[in-house]
C-alpha cells in the first residue's frame, strides 16, 4: 500500500536496501484473495533480555516520542481547519439521495448501497459525487468479497469519477489518493504511480502527496527520482519528518553514511506518521556504529521499546513470533543431528570440490554485493536460494549437493541460502543482522588459518575449526574478522527454525 504522511525481497541481510514506507502491519500488501507476499509480524520479545544485551549509558531524549509532528506547517495546519468540499453545486441539489445511499454503504448494507449509487449515476451520469459513491462501494464490495475483479472496477471508476466536468478539487483529491492505494494494493505500482505523478501536478503545493509519490519512486527502485523529490519538500517543509527519513534512507543507500545520520535522527524525532517504522531505527542504528558512535544501542533500545526489535541484540524483521531466541545453538537444540554429523563426516569431499571451483576461471564465487565490508575481499558461491537448487552450480560440486539432497530442513529453506564463503586476509564485515528470525545459520570450517579468523554474535566471540559446524541465529548481531595471512573457506547452511511447524514452512513466503 502507499505509504501516507502515514522485491520480492532478495536473500539480503537487513543493512541492504529495504523498501521504505511500507508499514509492517500492511506490508507488503498483496490482493484480497491472495496470501501476503512476506509475513512482516513482529517477534514476541523474550521475557527478559538476554545477559549479553549491551549497557546503555543513556537513552536518547527522544526515546519518547511524540506521535505528533514536532513543527506542523501552515499548509498542514490550514487542511485541518478545512473540510473538503465534495459537492459541486448540481450534487448540492441531489444531497439528500447521495446521502441515502451513503448511510447504507456506512452501514456495511454494500450490496443495497452500490444497486442505489449504480442507479444514481445512471440517473445523474455527470455527478461526480455519485460516481465516487459507486467506486467506494465496489471498493468495500471488493474487500467483503475478496474479489481482484471488483477492485478493479472500483479503480477504473474512481478514475472517472476525478475526469467528469466540474468535480470539485477535493473530490478529485480524494478520488485519486484512493485509487493509487487501490492500485499499489493490486501490485499495479507504475499505475499508482502514474496516479499519484497526476495528483502533484494538480496539487504541487500538498506535501504529503509528494511524500508519496517519493515512497512510490522507491518502490520501483527509482532512487534518483525519489530523491528529488523529497529535496523539493525539504526545502520547502525543512521540518518535515516524514521527508527526512525516507532521504536519509536514500543517502545511506549510496553509503553516504554520515551525511544520512541527521535526517534519519531527526525524523525519527519528529514523530510523525510514518517514520515510526524498524527499518528507520535498524537503519540510523548501523550508520551509527559505522561512524563508531556507540549511542547506536540507544537508538535500538529505543526501536525494542517501541516494539520493533525483539531486543537491542536481535534486530531482525521478517519474523514468525515466539520462537526460540538465542545467538548460539548447540547441534543438539536445534535436532539436525544427522545433518550436522552428515557435514562434519563429508567436510573434505565438500572442501575438495570448493576448492576446485575456487581454483579454476569460472569466475562462480561473487564478490559480496549487500555493502556489508568496512574493507577486504569476500566472495561467495550459491547453491540453493530461497528453497529453490541452482542447477548450474549444482554441477560444478556434485558430491556436496548429492548428500544434501537429503536433508530438507535446509533444501527446503525458503528464508534462507546454502553456499561456499571465501575471505580474504584484511576483511571486516560490519556488525550486521540476518533479515528473519525464522532459520538458523550454520558455518561448517573448511580451510581455516590457525589465527585471525573470528566471528563474534552478540557478545560472545568463536572461531571455526576445520571439519566442525558452528550454529548460530543471524537475527542476532554479528561481526566477523579475518587477519590471517591466508584465506578463509567455509560452507554456510541455512535451515529452518526447528520449532516452525511444517504447516509454516511450506506456506511462510521465501526471503
Amino acid at each position: 500500500m502507499v505509504a501516507s504522511s502515514e522485491n520480492p525481497l532478495e536473500e539480503k541481510d537487513l543493512n541492504a536496501e529495504f523498501l521504505p514506507g511500507e508499514n509492517k502491519d500492511s506490508t507488503p500488501h498483496s490482493p484480497p484473495n491472495a496470501e501476503p507476499s512476506l509475513e512482516f509480524t513482529k517477534q514476541n520479545s523474550p521475557e527478559s533480555p538476554p545477559a549479553s544485551q549491551p549497557v546503555l549509558d543513556s537513552i536518547p531524549e527522544t526515546a519518547e516520542l511524540s506521535k505528533e509532528p514536532a513543527v506542523e506547517s501552515n499548509v498542514e495546519k490550514e487542511a485541518k481547519k478545512k473540510k473538503p468540499k465534495l459537492l459541486n453545486k448540481f450534487d448540492q441539489t441531489i444531497k439528500s439521495e447521495i446521502n441515502a445511499a451513503e448511510k447504507l454503504r456506512k452501514k456495511g448494507k454494500v450490496e443495497e448501497s452500490l444497486r442505489a449509487f449504480e442507479a444514481l449515476v445512471q440517473k445523474f451520469p455527470q455527478s461526480p459525487r455519485c460516481r465516487y459513491g459507486k467506486a467506494q462501494a465496489e471498493d468495500d464490495l471488493a474487500e467483503k468479497m475478496r474479489s481482484n475483479e471488483m477492485l478493479l472496477k472500483a479503480v477504473n471508476t474512481y478514475r472517472e469519477a476525478s475526469e467528469l466536468p466540474d468535480t470539485p478539487p477535493d473530490l478529485i483529491k480524494a478520488t485519486l489518493k484512493r485509487r493509487a492505494d487501490r492500485q499499489q494494493f493490486l501490485g499495479r505500482t507504475r499505475g499508482s504511480l502514474a496516479t499519484l505523478e497526476k495528483l502533484v501536478q494538480i496539487f504541487p503545493e500538498d506535501i504529503s502527496l509528494k511524500n508519496n509519490l517519493g515512497v512510490a519512486y522507491l518502490l520501483l527502485g527509482d532512487n534518483k527520482s525519489a530523491k528529488r523529490i523529497y529535496e523539493e519538500v525539504l526545502a520547502g517543509a525543512p521540518h518535515d519528518g516524514f521527508a527526512k527519513v525516507h532521504y536519509g534512507f536514500i543517502l545511506k543507500s549510496e553509503n553516504k553514511i554520515a551525511e544520512s545520520i541527521p535526517y534519519l535522527r531527526e525524523g525519527l524525532e519528529s514523530g510523525e506518521p510514518g517514520t515510526d517504522d524498524g527499518r528507520f531505527y535498524f537503519h540510523l542504528g548501523d550508520a551509527l556504529q559505522r561512524t563508531g558512535d556507540k549511542s547506536a544501542y540507544d537508538w535500538y533500545e529505543v526501536g525494542h521499546r517501541r516494539g520493533h526489535f525483539a531486543s537491542v541484540w536481535q534486530r531482525s524483521l521478517y519474523n514468525v513470533p515466539g520462537l526460540r531466541a538465542q545467538p548460539w545453538w548447540t547441534v543438539e537444540e536445534t535436532g539436525y543431528t544427522d545433518l550436522v554429523k552428515a557435514l562434519e563426516r563429508n567436510w573434505l569431499t565438500i572442501r575438495d570440490e570448493a576448492l576446485s571451483v575456487l581454483d579454476g576461471s569460472s569466475g562462480q564465487f561473487l564478490p559480496e554485493d549487500e555493502n556489508l565490508r568496512e574493507k577486504g575481499d569476500w566472495g561467495q558461491f550459491t547453491l540453493w536460494q530461497q528453497g529453490r537448487k541452482n542447477p548450474s552450480a549444482c554441477r560444478s560440486v556434485p558430491k556436496t549437493c548429492a548428500f544434501l539432497e537429503r536433508y530438507t530442513e535446509a533444501t527446503s529453506c525458503k528464508r534462507g541460502q546454502i553456499k561456499f564463503s571465501v575471505m580474504q586476509s584484511g576483511t571486516h564485515v560490519w556488525p550486521h543482522t540476518g533479515p528473519t528470525n525464522c532459520r538458523l545459520r550454520m558455518h561448517l570450517g573448511l580451510i581455516i588459518p590457525p589465527t585471525g579468523c573470528r566471528i563474534r554474535c552478540t557478545n560472545q566471540t568463536k572461531e571455526w575449526e576445520e571439519g566442525k559446524v558452528l550454529i548460530f541465529d543471524d537475527s542476532f548481531e554479528h561481526e566477523v574478522w579475518q587477519e590471517a595471512e591466508s584465506f578463509r573457506l567455509i560452507f554456510i547452511v541455512d535451515v529452518w527454525h526447528p520449532e516452525l511447524s511444517q504447516s509454516q514452512r511450506q506456506t511462510l513466503s521465501p526471503i
